[in-house]
């Protein structure tokens, strides 16, 4: 970035930076915007997806020109990935680092919405798979089987159709009325729609410390219960 843009990006420097990653194909931007102003104030084009030794890099550069303007930086927010940390600790020590809240709703949904993915391919491995043809009017067993193979075959159908109402934010009444209707007989993707509920609830703005602590750790309570989300 240049002298004249750098400059007005840091005449009224908030003190707290966002950096983040974007790639596209071979290539990489990383960027460092000043959240509290929408300034961006420097950025870095790689031809190779982004490294640790990158983030430091740049993270340093970052420090440099702080440092000759006699700024501080107070915290930096990133997306949580395991690129940041390592070079967050040698570049600026033991700062603080919030992470972005829009990166934590989107990873938590799509893990979500992967557990959501991975019932439903164990609800079809578990469906019977009756003979070919009609079933014979006296074999009773024969007939509910078939029923019971159609019926499973529907909700994975239904499911996969309407999969995001397990994570969308806002439900009217018909699309709750519905999202019961195909969560019924499998408790557990009404947890996990429970789960995305309590998950927007503790980022609401109304949610006071002390009560999102609480809702955090039962929130981490039930995603242990999922091997797809529970390191998210």
């Amino acid at each position: 970035m240049g002298g004249a843009l750098l400059e007005w990006a840091l005449e009224a420097f908030s003190g707290s930076a966002a950096v983040d990653e974007l790639s596209e194909g071979p290539s990489c931007v990383l960027s460092a915007v000043d959240h509290w102003q929408d300034k961006r104030i420097m950025y870095a084009v790689l031809d190779h997806d982004p490294h640790p030794d990158d983030i430091e890099a740049f993270l340093g550069r970052l420090q440099t020109a702080l440092a000759e303007r006699s700024l501080s930086l107070k915290g930096i927010t990133t997306d949580g990935s395991a690129l940041y940390p390592a070079p967050l600790r040698t570049v600026l020590g033991e700062g603080p680092h919030p992470l972005c809240l829009f990166h934590i709703i989107k990873a938590l949904t799509h893990g979500v919405l992967r557990a959501v993915a991975k019932e439903r391919e164990r609800l079809a491995t578990s469906t019977p798979k009756p003979k070919r043809g009609r079933p014979a009017s006296k074999d009773k067993g024969a007939r509910r089987l078939a029923r019971k193979s159609k019926y499973l075959q529907q909700k994975i159908s239904d499911v996969f159709q309407d999969r995001f109402l397990c994570v969308q934010r806002h439900l009217t009444p018909a699309e709750r009325r519905r999202f019961l209707h195909i969560t019924r007989g499998v408790p557990q993707w009404r947890t996990l729609r429970e789960i995305m509920d309590h998950l927007y609830a503790l980022f609401d703005r109304r949610c006071r410390t002390q009560p999102a602590l609480g809702k955090l750790k039962k929130l981490r309570q039930w995603v242990k219960r999922f091997q797809w989300i529970g390191e998210t």
